[in-house]
């Protein structure tokens, strides 16, 4: 989509007209439209099949399943959670290589669940959806895909996930650089880096991957950064073949090393962040962890620390974990570049102090759009309210109950919402969810009815108490500000991640009440009672 058709996309403000004679089908043609194949839609189908639900079809625009481990092909790419931890609870894989699995694996992992519990026989490939609008006088959605084709449902799950739509810099002249340009959620594969002068621009968890694996073959390679990244030393290692005999033997013994490694992440990265102003003390201990990696992997280069330290607290934005990130800024090959970027030209990059530095190849290791509107989701939704979601959350705060249902978009569901990721893992978050969504339907089911939308003052209650624990976090109390995070919106709120532990989720996705929701029949028009 070109610059000028994504703003004029954005700043609609009316759903596109549906010619009367595609609008006149009042019987959906599928109860349920999963749309998105990745982590996320594939969980909620297994999920809803487990329940006996088979009525549902998944729509994904690319050609196969895997989601952001089927786009992310860049050198290094791998996990930042150990693998253990890493997967489906109900689907183990006993053969990773590595503690913390490269990025082929997982792909390869999703191709195979997807196999085994059927989901592909579900799933158009290739639909790309532009708009999703809810009817109120049939109770149903009507989605419009780029194609021009209207397709329509009862209930729609929205599994676009998060990390789908690359972030490009706004720099001036980066369009007018006649070299390569890679970004490296859209990396290619056939282009060689060998004997090339190559930049990089950015430092977050996907760079940290990056950089020491293509520094030894290029001839030089500049790193640009704006902001540090907080990093761990990574406890990865090849996990031997007899032991990935044990898993394969003993599934029992690889729960029993998930619940080890999920406890360990639930302390670093949920724990330490959701309670940081109660126990400030676990997240000065990773900061202290963090810092002693830096300085042992650069203990020649003491001159590079200071520029290397974060000036905000760890949690504020992804930390990550590397053994041989620093290190690599001690090669004759590689300079680290704090000076800020003033514009590219066509030949290189001039920094804020008005050196230029030549470039055959820009990196763009930028991230993606995350809560933006545009992005999450990735196509416009209007509700029974008639208003389109995007607008609704820039105006009113992201928000939605339990991460999943929104008032006023009845029948809607989403797997990443406002505040539903969890730190420790994304497999438990789509898990919980796809149990939450499943009882849903399941419950319009027992009642006879054709909607269900939650209730505006369980939603009110349920946003407020978040807002309450986020008072509790590192994002408010540790200059958080200095992070130039993507867990951070346009109104200053920190929508990524679910202040609560995955215990927590996983209890009340399984127990919350069902009178939570708002249960409609739309032949007699009515709330349907409460047994």
């Amino acid at each position: 989509m070109s610059a000028t058709a994504e703003s004029t996309h954005l700043q609609s403000t009316a759903p596109k007209r549906v010619p009367a004679a595609r609008r006149r089908k009042v019987t959906p043609d599928h109860e349920t439209v999963i749309i998105g194949a990745g982590i996320s839609g594939m969980g909620t189908a297994i999920e809803l099949m487990r329940r006996g639900n088979n009525r549902f079809i998944i729509l994904e625009r690319a050609r196969d399943v895997g989601g952001t481990w089927r786009d992310n092909r860049y050198p290094g790419v791998a996990v930042d959670i150990t693998s253990f931890t890493y997967s489906y609870s109900f689907e183990q894989e006993p053969n990773w290589s590595r503690v913390f699995a490269p990025g082929t694996e997982l792909n390869q992992y999703t191709r195979r669940v997807a196999a085994k519990y059927g989901v592909y026989k579900h799933i158009r490939f290739g639909v790309e959806i532009e708009q999703a609008e809810f009817d109120a006088e049939y109770h149903l959605w009507r989605i419009s895909t780029t194609a021009g084709e209207q397709i329509t449902a009862r209930f729609v799950v929205s599994a676009t996930g998060g990390l789908i739509s690359p972030k490009l810099p706004d720099i001036e002249g980066l369009d007018s650089f006649k070299g390569k340009v890679i970004h490296t959620g859209r990396w290619d594969g056939e282009y060689s880096l060998k004997d090339k002068r190559v930049a990089v621009i950015g430092t977050g968890a996907t760079a940290v991957q990056l950089i020491p694996k293509i520094a030894p073959e290029v001839a030089h390679l500049d790193v640009y950064q704006r902001t540090p990244i907080w990093v761990l030393k990574k406890p990865d290692g090849k996990i031997p073949a007899w032991l990935r005999t044990l898993f394969r033997w003993s599934p029992l013994l690889q729960r029993a090393v998930r619940m080890g490694t999920d406890a360990l992440t639930e302390a670093v990265m949920v724990v330490a962040l959701v309670q940081y102003r109660n126990m400030p003390g676990l997240v000065h201990w990773a900061e202290r962890a963090c810092l002693n990696n830096m300085r042992e992997q650069l203990s020649e280069r003491p001159d590079l620390w200071e520029k290397l330290t974060p000036a905000y607290g760890f949690g504020c934005k992804r930390p990550t974990f590397s053994n041989d990130y620093f290190q690599t800024y001690g090669r004759d090959n590689v300079d680290l570049v704090t000076a800020g970027i003033d514009r590219i030209s066509e030949d290189g990059i001039i920094d804020k102090s008005g050196q230029e530095r030549p470039v055959d190849v820009l990196i763009l290791a930028t991230g993606y759009r995350v809560f933006e509107r545009g992005n999450l989701p990735s196509y416009e939704v209007w509700g029974s309210n008639r208003r389109e979601l995007g607008e609704f959350w820039e105006s009113e705060r992201y928000q939605a109950y339990e991460g999943v249902t929104i008032p006023g978009y009845p029948n809607y569901f989403m797997q990443l919402g406002p505040y539903a990721l969890l730190g420790s893992s994304y497999f438990k978050m789509v898990e919980g969810n796809a149990i939450h969504i499943g009882r849903c339907i399941d419950e319009a089911h027992r009642r006879g009815a054709s909607m269900v939308e939650v209730r505006p003052d369980i939603h009110r209650r349920y946003f407020e108490d978040i807002q309450a624990r986020q008072e509790q976090t590192v994002f408010l109390n540790h200059n958080c500000e200095a992070s130039n995070s993507y867990y951070f919106d346009c109104n200053g709120d920190a929508p990524m991640l679910r202040p609560s532990t995955s215990m927590e989720m996983m209890w009340r996705a399984k127990h919350l009440s069902m009178d939570n929701y708002l249960y409609s029949e739309r032949n007699r028009k009515r709330i349907v009672p409460n047994d």
